[in-house]
């Protein structure tokens, strides 16, 4: 049976379909985004971008400000600790592209925390505050905010935020359903991003354990939230957009891609890897998107042995194409 979406609005933006690639640091890069809108997303979120301006014209910060060809809109993550800083990141990221702002409160990494910064800010909820009311000051655009449900078990938070965000003006919340304690671990908590959704009336975004069709519109069900946010369950898997935007909209499942399809879809990617950050850098980076594509396929140990060790694109992309056809070939064989 369909299940009823509605288009998300932020600002004078439509999402449409209300389903999100969640940013991840090392992951969201400018191939990455333009992939998963594609293959489906209805918005795709940049990996955080730091508040700090002695790194914005790094090599690195201007690969990640690059939005040319991006289509609308633009979201860009901004991480920070400094009410002043992180306003500024706004306007200068703003200034480069960004059609949304996002603010980090969510990432649980040690040297993020350390700092101050992602999910620890949740510890200092007048902090929270100031830096939500300087953001939307700063700028014209939406600003969202990503959190997780507290610091940890003992500290769930998420209630206080919310309504600390919806007075300071943020115009959607994204919500992961752990702590930063739990870090990945564990089961993502739908019943307190349920209690988030009812206690403001801002759009909230379900995040944790995305992975499937069926668990979005399960999510979906016992959450009541206005879209889904997808992370790592997109890792390898980008046209699970696809599949969940289908099981939604009709109730029935979309049939795996094939070795052949994956392949494509990979050696498309792989190619705006080596072209976006050179080939030096692009097969190093591709190193892991290659793991998680192959990571559910017979023989994936030894592929990941022999194509980490090329050096070249091009040898990058005739492993990854015999790995495929000899899949293809398999699958041929078994049917």
């Amino acid at each position: 049976m369909p299940y009823n979406t509605r288009a998300m609005r932020l600002g004078p933006y439509t999402i449409d379909p209300p389903v999100v690639l969640a940013p991840m640091a090392g992951v969201t890069d400018k191939p990455f985004r333009l992939l998963c809108k594609r293959m489906g997303a209805g918005l795709a979120v940049s990996e955080m971008t730091t508040a700090d301006p002695r790194l914005w014209h790094t090599i690195k910060s201007r690969k990640r400000m690059d939005h040319a060809g991006e289509p609308d809109p633009v979201a860009v993550q901004i991480a920070g600790y400094d009410p002043g800083m992180l306003a500024e990141a706004a306007r200068f990221n703003v200034d480069h592209g960004a059609q949304i702002i996002d603010i980090n409160m969510g990432c649980p990494a040690k040297k993020v925390c350390n700092v101050w910064s992602g999910s620890a800010l949740l510890q200092d909820e007048p902090l929270v505050a100031r830096i939500c009311r300087a953001v939307v000051e700063a700028v014209e655009v939406p600003v969202t905010l990503k959190i997780r449900t507290g610091w940890d078990r003992e500290n769930r938070n998420a209630l206080n935020i919310a309504r600390i965000a919806e007075d300071a003006g943020i115009a959607a919340l994204a919500v992961h359903g752990r702590t930063r304690a739990d870090k990945y671990q564990g089961e993502a908590e739908y019943e307190t991003i349920a209690a988030v959704k009812q206690a403001i009336s801002i759009p909230v975004l379900a995040n944790g354990d995305v992975t499937s069709p069926e668990r979005a519109r399960h999510v979906l069900e016992v959450t009541g939230a206005d879209a889904l946010m997808i992370g790592r369950g997109a890792q390898g898997r980008p046209w699970i957009f696809r599949e969940i935007v289908h099981y939604l909209a009709t109730g029935e499942t979309l049939p795996e891609p094939t070795p052949d399809e994956v392949c494509a879809i990979l050696c498309a990617h792989l190619a705006h890897l080596h072209d976006f950050y050179g080939e030096h850098q692009g097969v190093r980076i591709a190193r892991k998107h290659l793991g998680w594509y192959a990571r559910d396929h017979a023989g994936n140990a030894a592929f990941r042995a022999v194509v980490n060790r090329a050096e070249s694109a091009a040898e990058q992309l005739r492993l990854t194409r015999d790995y495929f056809a000899r899949l293809a070939d398999d699958a041929a064989i078994a049917a």
